[in-house]
């Protein structure tokens, strides 16, 4: 088992989550404020913006304990195991989207357990499916050399990456999701225009 020390290290790597309302807006991109605001589904809006040529890589899914924020935010005890699972959501054939679920064990039970079972179906898809699905207020973060939590597989990180993540209620039950949006995903690009009628919705909030 994990020990107190090793807690606290994940503790210092993770990056500064806040809510949305407390990130000054000129901080972040703005060709990438549309799509981490958004409280959509972003399942959908990638299959749009990749031209239908999406697909989920699984890399993990496992019972683990959870980052100390993550058991903050979902109301667990610090050694309270929950399912985790980690996929890159590829568009057009590049990394788009790091993704991190973490499902407690409580929320998979009854008609959820189904969900321990989703192989490289994105999870987005079921959520926005399902009728009594609920989502708290958005938190975002940038992610540097000094805090970030991207799969060292995905290669060296150069530049700021920016994320979001909430918690979803399916049946009163909570799970979080984080997305974190890599090198290759166009938003980054100043010129990028996707999803502009998203932008002018929250410049004026």
């Amino acid at each position: 088992m994990p020990t107190s020390r090793f807690s606290n290290k994940l503790f210092h790597r993770e990056p500064a989550w806040r809510s949305y309302r407390r990130v000054p807006r000129h901080s972040i991109p703005q060709s990438l404020r549309h799509w981490l605001l958004d409280q959509g589904s972003l399942t959908e809006r990638l299959i749009a913006a990749s031209g239908n040529r999406f697909h989920v890589q699984v890399l993990n899914q496992r019972w683990q304990l959870p980052r100390l924020s993550e058991c903050r935010l979902l109301g667990l005890p610090s050694r309270h195991h929950a399912l985790v699972r980690e996929v890159i959501l590829h568009g057009a054939g590049q990394p788009w989207v790091y993704a991190r679920s973490v499902l407690p064990m409580a929320t998979l039970t009854g008609r959820l357990r189904a969900m321990r079972q989703l192989d490289n179906r994105p999870l987005g898809a079921l959520l926005f499916s399902d009728p009594t699905m609920e989502r708290s207020p958005m938190e975002i973060a940038c992610l540097t050399t000094d805090n970030t939590v991207v799969p060292t597989q995905l290669g060296e990180l150069h530049h700021p990456l920016w994320g979001r993540r909430s918690v979803f209620q399916l049946d009163k039950k909570p799970l979080m999701v984080s997305e974190i949006f890599l090198p290759a995903f166009p938003g980054y690009k100043p010129d990028y225009g996707y999803g502009v009628e998203y932008q002018t919705k929250f410049e004026n909030e």
